[in-house]
């Protein structure tokens, strides 16, 4: 369900794109996605930008849009300096910024941060408590900070559900969107991502997807959820298998991602961030985003 202190729309953009982009240049795209009609854009924290301050230059650069990342690392801050950001995006721009919180992924927080990765749901859990407990003697912003976490098993949306706003999943299909929201319940905010690719090919195109998904197949936090949707260890080594790739990408024309969109939405999602896919991974996806807009008939 959308909350009204931070409606996102129906429809946003994921996208990584921006990271590779002057930030002049990103701020300009965050403009135009908004003239396009879409309710918010989310952006990630790996190894590239920092989210917060990302999220202000994207924010002053635009006047409706939202912004949500997708995700903060929690092992970046701690509690109350996440707290401290996100109340200070809320206050500057009153119901326009999204915090999604994550756990991220053991490969950047145990090699690349040097952090202990051994607990995260419980170590979540502990951090949700310092974030509520957390002091900010500034402004706070009226409607009130909003935040979603990144989630994907039984345990992690139910916490979602129960002290946050909602979940934010990524890199699933729609037969987990609808596991999701049975997790959750009916009033939790359910924004998923979805990837597409704009490529009528089927060979050109599952390479795009391939490409773009290597990274996720050597996840554990993505491969043991492709599990319990029936993935097994053969379906996603060596790229991954058709059935897998066309399960998490869609790809074909934009009729084709929007079935896949709407088929996420019919699942219980109240929001899908589409992100556009590219041989070029550095590629802004400009006419793609125009063509989705388009399609979806969001221009005004």
């Amino acid at each position: 369900m959308q909350d009204p202190a931070i409606d996102i729309g129906t429809y946003g953009i994921w996208t990584g794109a921006l990271d590779a982009q002057p930030s002049a240049v990103a701020g300009e795209a965050v403009a135009e996605l908004e003239e396009l009609g879409f309710g918010a854009v989310w952006i990630p924290e790996t190894v590239f930008r920092e989210p917060f301050v990302h999220a202000a230059l994207l924010l002053q650069a635009s006047r409706r849009i939202k912004v949500a990342t997708g995700i903060v690392n929690r092992y970046g801050r701690d509690p109350l300096a996440c707290n401290a950001a996100m109340q200070t995006l809320n206050e500057a721009f009153p119901g326009r910024f999204l915090l999604g919180l994550g756990v991220s992924h053991e490969h950047l927080v145990s090699w690349v941060r040097k952090h202990d990765y051994s607990k995260p749901y419980s170590g979540m859990v502990e951090y949700l408590d310092a974030m509520a407990k957390a002091r900010f003697f500034a402004p706070t912003g009226d409607p009130p900070a909003r935040m979603v976490l990144a989630a994907l098993g039984p345990r992690m949306l139910r916490l979602a559900a129960e002290r946050t706003a909602g979940a934010h999943p990524y890199f699933v299909p729609p037969e987990h969107t609808a596991i999701a929201r049975a997790t959750m319940g009916p009033e939790a905010l359910l924004a998923v991502e979805q990837m597409v690719v704009l490529d009528t090919d089927p060979s050109s195109a599952r390479a795009t997807a391939r490409r773009h998904m290597e990274a996720y197949l050597k996840a554990p936090n993505y491969t043991n959820n492709l599990a319990r949707l029936g993935y097994g260890p053969d379906e996603v080594a060596d790229g991954g298998s058709d059935r897998l790739v066309d399960a998490i990408v869609a790809w074909g024309t934009v009729d084709d991602a929007l079935r896949r969109v709407q088929a996420h939405l019919d699942a219980g999602a109240d929001h899908v961030c589409i992100q556009v896919l590219h041989p070029d991974m550095a590629h802004l996806p400009l006419p793609e985003w125009n063509e989705l807009a388009g399609a979806l008939g969001l221009r005004a």
